[in-house]
């Protein structure tokens, strides 16, 4: 256990650490303190996190403070992504590393947040009023992270520069598909010279041909989830329909494989592939992979892969199955640092753990789960699980917190609260033409 905790303490100061990255983009002491406070506040185990969970949490007198950061003193976000993105470089810098591109949805009740309006959310799985925003993720084996992003905003705010004006949306910004979007960021890593060997998306990216010819043409090497309907170009025919390529495919050329561990344990499916493009360069193959449903083998999911001639079936699995590890970092951001319920994502994707690296002490790769494989410690008298993720954040908020927090600071912020709530609740009757 000292041990774990020595770690811990590590861990703790690495956050002051970060801080210090991005610390010169602020010109004056107050929002440098507040972006400290925001980020301990982000790793702390508060059941909310919002402007007023944050600043209480900090122990301000009110949310003012964590508003001006947020909302009124100027910095500029992309500065910081660039400070967040060379830090993840740094210590989990991986030229086998995937960059992962996939969009995740941002549930809202009103109609001024940029970009809302009633959209297919894959995170409530139905249409809903909602925000949707597009990610870059940097997975490896040490841990994964996200490191860059893109609000969506659709036709029905682009086409409205009055309504874009009153979000502070410049008059500049123009409506970009989620693939133009998803081809930027990737850009944008290519041109910083990111190191990546790889590329994976779901279907709604990887059905873009034209985005695939021109990751071809980079040479970049990817795995991209794609349609049935998709066709590729074979030897019989320049227009081939995926899905044809494999229902007379010997029983021996499917191998059953685990993409990876999942919530529920390893992720197995029964795997194929058909080489396609018959004219290429001796050192490059183009592929079409098969993913089939081991319960239910009329499920059939399909990709298309452009590789090194030596690359193995095994290995394009691998990169298959690593694009849930976007999903992995959503699930951290959103449960624990507030991802779409408070501005400045550059900060907010600071706090999600991921390894360190460069000698100091590695994370969970799946922090979202404490281990259950029990460990006895040196004296023999107790055993213990694993430090869990909500457990190292508990730890790292105590260590680094040297403030006593009095009773009066705690009744202050109930007595603020509930005023705030009432004054609320005055103007939703007012709203309603009721009186209280």
């Amino acid at each position: 256990m000292g041990g774990d905790l020595a770690d811990v303490r590590l861990w703790a100061g690495e956050l002051e650490a970060v801080h210090e990255r991005f610390v010169h983009r602020f010109n004056r002491s107050e929002p440098r303190e507040s972006a400290l406070a925001y980020m301990r506040g982000l790793v702390a185990p508060l059941e909310r996190k919002n402007g007023w969970t944050l600043a209480e949490e900090a122990g301000h007198a009110g949310p003012d403070r964590i508003h001006r950061l947020l909302n009124r003193i100027e910095w500029d976000a992309d500065e910081v992504l660039d400070d967040v993105r060379d830090y993840v470089v740094e210590n989990l810098g991986d030229r086998d590393a995937v960059l992962i591109v996939d969009d995740t949805g941002f549930l809202k009740k009103g109609v001024r947040s940029a970009g809302v309006q009633r959209q297919y959310s894959g995170t409530a799985g139905r249409t809903e009023n909602s925000q949707i925003g597009v990610f870059l993720a940097y997975a490896t084996g040490r841990g994964r992270t996200l490191i860059d992003r893109r609000l969506y905003l659709p036709t029905s705010w682009t086409d409205d520069r009055e309504r874009c004006r009153r979000a502070g949306i410049d008059d500049s910004v123009a409506f970009e598909t989620k693939v133009a979007m998803a081809k930027a960021m990737v850009g944008r890593a290519i041109a910083e010279k990111i190191p990546f060997g790889w590329v994976t998306a779901d279907a709604a990216y990887g059905f873009s041909k034209s985005w695939r010819f021109e990751l071809e043409r980079a040479d970049v090497f990817h795995v991209m989830a794609t349609t049935r309907h998709d066709t590729v170009v074979t030897r019989w025919s320049i227009d081939h329909p995926v899905h044809d390529l494999f229902p007379g495919l010997p029983r021996q050329k499917w191998k059953r494989r685990s993409c990876g561990k999942g919530a529920h344990g390893q992720r197995i499916y029964d795997w194929a592939r058909v080489e396609v493009r018959p004219w290429h360069r001796e050192d490059r193959r183009h592929w079409v992979l098969a993913r089939r449903s081991v319960s239910r083998p009329e499920e059939i999911s399909y990709y298309i892969a452009y590789c090194p001639a030596q690359t193995t079936l095994d290995e394009l699995i691998h990169i298959a199955g690593s694009r849930w590890a976007v999903e992995e970092c959503f699930q951290t951001a959103k449960q624990e640092c507030g991802l779409g319920r408070l501005p400045g994502p550059p900060l907010s994707r600071l706090a999600p753990p991921h390894d360190p690296g460069h000698g100091r002490p590695r994370l969970p790769d799946r922090p979202a789960r404490p281990r259950t494989r029990r460990r006895q410690s040196r004296n023999g008298s107790s055993q213990l699980i694993h430090l869990s993720l909500a457990e190292i954040r508990r730890l790292i908020t105590r260590l680094t917190d040297r403030r006593p927090t009095p009773v009066d600071h705690i009744l202050h912020w109930s007595t603020w609260r509930r005023r705030r709530q009432h004054q609320a609740r005055i103007s939703h009757y007012k709203r309603r033409g009721h009186s209280p």
